[in-house]
């Protein structure tokens, strides 16, 4: 078993070194471990350009044309059985680099996506995808915040999940934590982390899980969450209703109090699993995602031959010039 741990912080700092301290009881359980200090690593912004959408649907591959090395740590992940990600918290939420590399991770990398791609290779006779790019894994995170300014994390870093989805076991952050190295507390948590991790590799290594119909299994080790599916906690309420949508994956429902807290509910007349079938991290979701994908894509395709479009393009973009970087002047 291989327990892979990315550091988003400074060098040495305190995202490495507590990355580090689960790496570490992994490794006392019986993991090998590897760990990447990202900062190290050229991982350049997506530039949308749809190019990784646009190759899958058409059968063509995974084509991004970004070159950095970001594919080099996607096949990181890949490889490991594992993988705990520990991020800085600058803004309440997820870094730019994480956003970054959860940008590249989707819709290039999204399993439904992949899915479409190897069903299309093979009617074309070819080969099918490699299947190790489906077989399910365990992924943590952990923010690490200097103030209590943090309540975007969670959400911000399982999205990162939610395009291959893999299975989150541990999302939580530590806050006021500028000194958590003499923290105990959070020293301990992050070896149950560790420990946590490997236990659900362990478990999909046994049973040898993927992706396709892993939808009932559930490797959560958190607190129970306000999302009865993904246990996310943030939520978009619609004005002056209850109406609400999980902001992580997509759940639709109305919000409750039971028991004393607050919970987001099914709407039951839609069927028993209210709109479970649709969340982002299933290949039910992914499917309905992808269909969408496919019909806009093909949409915008043809639009770039109607005149109307040209004419409109052409006319705005006469408007003004975009001011020259001055490192380019």
């Amino acid at each position: 078993m291989k327990i892979l741990g990315i550091s988003l912080g400074t060098k040495n700092g305190n995202n490495d070194t507590m990355c580090r301290v689960a790496l570490e009881a992994a490794k006392e359980k019986g993991a090998e471990i590897e760990f990447i200090h990202l900062m190290d690593w050229n991982i350049e912004y997506c530039s949308g350009c749809v190019a990784c959408s646009r190759g899958l649907v058409m059968g063509k591959g995974m084509i991004c044309t970004r070159k950095d090395d970001f594919n080099a740590l996607y096949e990181k992940m890949i490889e490991a059985d594992g993988v705990l990600v520990v991020d800085p918290i600058f803004e309440s939420g997820g870094t730019g680099l994480f956003h970054s590399i959860t940008d590249r991770m989707g819709p290039g990398h999204d399993t439904g996506m992949l899915l479409m791609l190897d069903g299309k290779l093979k009617e074309q006779g070819k080969e099918g995808l490699n299947p190790r790019l489906f077989r399910q894994k365990a992924i943590s995170f952990v923010g690490i915040g200097g103030s209590d300014w943090a309540l975007r994390t969670e959400t911000d870093h399982a999205m990162l999940a939610m395009s291959p989805g893999w299975k989150v076991v541990n999302n939580e952050y530590f806050s006021w934590c500028k000194d958590v190295i003499m923290q105990d507390d959070k020293i301990e948590r992050m070896k149950e982390i560790g420990c946590n991790l490997v236990e659900a590799a362990q478990f999909i290594i046994d049973n040898n899980v993927m992706v396709p119909g892993s939808e009932n299994i559930d490797l959560w080790k958190g607190a129970e969450g306000g999302c009865p599916h993904c246990h996310g906690n943030n939520f978009y309420i619609f004005p002056g209703t209850n109406h609400a949508v999980c902001e992580l994956c997509g759940l639709e429902g109305h919000l409750e109090l039971i028991d004393g807290a607050m919970k987001l509910v099914n709407d039951e007349s839609i069927g028993p699993e209210g709109q479970i079938w649709h969340c982002h991290d299933l290949i039910s979701g992914k499917a309905a995602h992808g269909k969408d994908i496919f019909e806009n894509e093909g949409r915008l395709m043809n639009l770039y031959k109607d005149p109307e479009f040209q004419a409109r393009k052409a006319h705005y973009t006469a408007v003004c010039e975009p001011t020259p970087p001055p490192s380019k002047a």
